[in-house]
Formats: structure tokens, sequence, C-alpha cells
């Protein structure tokens, strides 16, 4: 078998490094935006109620001849973008890693998305097929756009620098979707006020993370630099074309499966993040149906999350200084394990309690995203930084699917939104007990890469 002589170039001299660092932060703050207003508040609703604005007498609308109900619209749209994006990513993250031309895929991508998203103005009257489209192209593109910025980051970092920096990339995005969350909650509950109807407020909010997402992508995109990747292989397949969709992904996970303990790390946070990406889903659902609570309540929980993100996410960075990010991320399963157990004993009908609940969901977030991120980095053989992220990213947006449904199937069996939560538990647990497991000095050492003083 062969083997691969790869040389990459890495960060510079200290003060050009901290102005890559900076640009690389302000990705996060462009598009954290999108994923916090459009996605997680106003597209859902708004889609479904465009939909039923265009249904049959029996609730049904009909893309391409099929009959899918209003409710379930919005939910399949998002479930066909992560198949594209699926699709997409191995295939770019390869191409990134063989040209070593990263930026000008970063900057396709978040320009198709940006545009895709600003276009959501023009989605009124019963446009659903429009919606969905723009949904997809959207979706779709952050996610490749997310791969190949993560990417970045062993390159513009040094070993003892990546917590400190993920977690800052994550602080920035948490506090701009924080600030125009605000700025569009204002819009959309004073419309009238305004001039507006509540369906212009709705489409203003989601084109202008749009126009805010392709503004500030130009600082990444003027700051990151391209760098050379020199990969030379003996009886390989390194120089040939990059295979399409799914074979380029079976490509990938073959070649990381001489990095056993890589893959590890990724089985473990594949599961825990399922977790997580459950409740960010599923929180809302169990304060309106389990506790009772108002939409209002249910958008502030929203934004009181993102803020303490800000602050999680800087924190828990700290923590990883002084005890190391794998153990700093095992401290943060415990604390999910714990307010999702506190959140099974919440009284109806008391949304105080429930913004006690979305602070300690808070406080977790940010951190345990960060550092996962950057932990995985050290994981990662150098010249491979894309298409590796390619798969890391696909566990954080394409397979968080059996969350979903074991908090659905928990609910069915015993018609309690707080069994289901609870039911939430066991990702974290079994994510705690694999993570635990990793050798991950080992790995960083199998994967070529120097062993940072605490990690």
């Amino acid at each position: 078998m062969g083997t691969d002589t790869v040389r990459t170039e890495t960060a510079g001299p200290a003060g050009e490094r901290l102005r890559e660092q900076r640009g690389w932060y302000f990705y996060d703050w462009a598009c954290s935006v999108y994923s916090t207003s459009v996605l997680t508040v106003f597209l859902g609703p708004y889609l479904t109620s465009v939909a039923e604005k265009a249904a049959d007498a029996e609730g049904f609308v009909h893309p391409l001849g099929i009959p899918v109900r209003t409710g379930s619209f919005f939910a399949y749209s998002v479930s066909l973008s992560v198949i594209v994006a699926v699709l997409m990513m191995p295939l770019v993250g390869a191409a990134a890693d063989r040209t070593g031309r990263k930026k000008p895929l970063l900057a396709a991508a978040a320009y198709t998305g940006a545009a895709a998203t600003t276009a959501m103005f023009f989605l009124d009257g019963d446009r659903y097929l429009l919606g969905g489209l723009l949904l997809v192209v959207a979706n779709a593109a952050q996610s490749v756009a997310m791969m190949l910025y993560n990417s970045y980051l062993p390159q513009i970092a040094p070993p003892e620098e990546r917590d400190a920096v993920s977690s800052r990339g994550w602080a920035f995005g948490y506090a701009a979707g924080s600030l125009v969350l605000i700025a569009n909650l204002v819009l959309y509950t004073g419309h009238e006020s305004f001039g507006l109807s509540e369906s212009a407020a709705v489409r203003i909010c989601l084109a202008s993370a749009g126009l805010w997402w392709g503004a500030f992508a130009l600082v990444p995109l003027r700051r990151l630099r391209d760098r050379r990747s020199e990969q030379r292989t003996s009886g390989g397949s390194t120089g040939e074309p990059t295979a399409p969709g799914f074979r380029q992904l079976a490509a990938t996970v073959r070649g990381m499966r001489r990095h056993p303990l890589t893959l590890a790390f990724l089985l473990a946070y594949l599961v825990y993040n399922d977790g997580i990406q459950t409740v960010i889903s599923q929180a809302s659902v169990y304060g309106s149906e389990e506790l009772g609570l108002g939409q209002s309540t249910l958008i502030v929980a929203v934004l009181l999350v993102q803020v303490l993100a800000v602050a999680g996410a800087l924190g828990m960075g700290r923590l990883a200084r002084a005890y190391g990010a794998k153990r700093t991320i095992l401290g943060s399963l415990v604390a999910w394990t714990v307010t999702l157990a506190a959140g099974y004993f919440l009284p109806a009908g008391a949304p105080v309690w429930f913004f006690v609940l979305a602070a300690g969901i808070g406080l977790v977030l940010g951190g345990s995203q960060a550092l996962s991120r950057s932990l995985f980095s050290h994981l990662v053989p150098p010249g491979k930084e894309a298409e590796y992220f390619s798969a890391y990213e696909m566990s954080d947006r394409g397979m968080s699917w059996l969350g979903p449904l074991l908090f659905g199937l928990t609910y069915q069996l015993t018609g309690s939104y707080r069994d289901a939560i609870l039911s939430l538990v066991a990702f974290f647990v079994i994510g705690f007990a694999l993570l635990a497991r990793v050798q991950v000095r080992q790995a960083i050492t199998d994967a070529g890469n120097p062993v940072p003083e605490r990690i």
C-alpha cells in the first residue's frame, strides 16, 4: 500500500496569524444569523403558512405531483437540503484539499447561500415551492461553507491556540445571532407601527439575514489566504479526479480507517451532538406542548440561549486551557445530563423556570460545540483538513436523525413530553463513555500533528 507525503503551509508570524484569526471569526459572525433568525425562529412557521395558502381542501400541497401535508413541507425541505449537502461536502472538501484553493469555494458557497436567503423576501402569497427551493439551496450552501470554514482552523492556529480561537469564533456567531434577532423581534412585534403587514415584516427579517451574511463574509474572504498543499502518493490515488458524491464520501471514510482513533472521536461526537441538536430543535415543543408556554416566552428563551452561549463558549475555552479540551467536553456532557434531568421536573406554566433551563443550555451549548471542533482539528492529518471536516460537518448537520426519532417514539409510547425529553440523556451518557475511551494524545500523534501540553 502506498504512503502519502503531505506538506501544508500553516500559520505564519504572530501578527499575520492574528489578522487571519480575526478575519476567520467574522464568518461565524456573518452566517450564524441565518441559523438563528431564519431556521430557528421565522422560516418554519412562515413557510408552513405559505404552503397552507396553496393547499387543497384536505390540507395537502402537491410538489411534483407528490401529496405532502402542509405541516410537513418545511421538515421535508430541510431533509432534502441535508441530502444535497451530504452529496456536495465530500466532493468540495476533496477538491479543496487537492487544489489548496479553499477561498474561492468558500466564497461560492457563502454567496450562494446569502443570495438564496436574501431572495426569501419574494416568498409571499402561495409561493411555497419557491420557499422550499430557496431553503434547500441556502441550507446546503451553508453546510458546505461551514465545512470549508472549519477546515481553516488547523491552518490559522497552532495547537496551543485552537481551543481559544474556536471558542471565540462560536462566541462571535452567537453574539451576531443575538444582535440581529433583537432587531428582527422589534420589527416583527411592532410591524404595525412601521406600516408593515406581518408577512412583510417576516420577509424583511428573512432577507436581512441574507444581506448580513453576504456583507460580513467579505471580511474573512479578504483576510484568509489559500495555502499550498503538496501530496505525493506512491501507488495511491491522490492524483485521480475527485469521485462524485457518495463515492467520494466512501473514499474519505476508507482513508479515515487508517486513523481509527480519529474515527472513534467522530463516533463519540456523532452521538452526543445528536443529543445537542435534538434538544435545540425540540425544546420549544417541550415548552409549548408540555409546559403550556406562549410564543413570546419561547422566543425570549431562544434569545437567552444565544446571549449566554457567548459567555459559555468563552468560559469553556478558558477551562480548556487549564484542564484540556477533552476533560472540559466531558464536563459539559455531565452538565447537559444534569440540565435535562432538571428539565423533567419543570412545573407547567412557569416561564421563569423555563428561562433557567434555557440559561443552562446556553452556558454549555457554545462551549461543547467550540471545543469539539478544536479537538477534532488536532486529529486531522495535514493536507486533509477539508476532506476530514466534511465528515465532521455531516456528523454535525447530516446525521442528527436518531435523537428526534427517539424523542418521537418515546412520546408516542408514553404520551409524555417529559419522558421524551428525559430519553435524550442517553445520548450524553453514551457520548461521554465513548469520548472517555478515546486516547486523544495517541490520536494526535497518529495523525502526524504535534501534541499540545494540555489536550
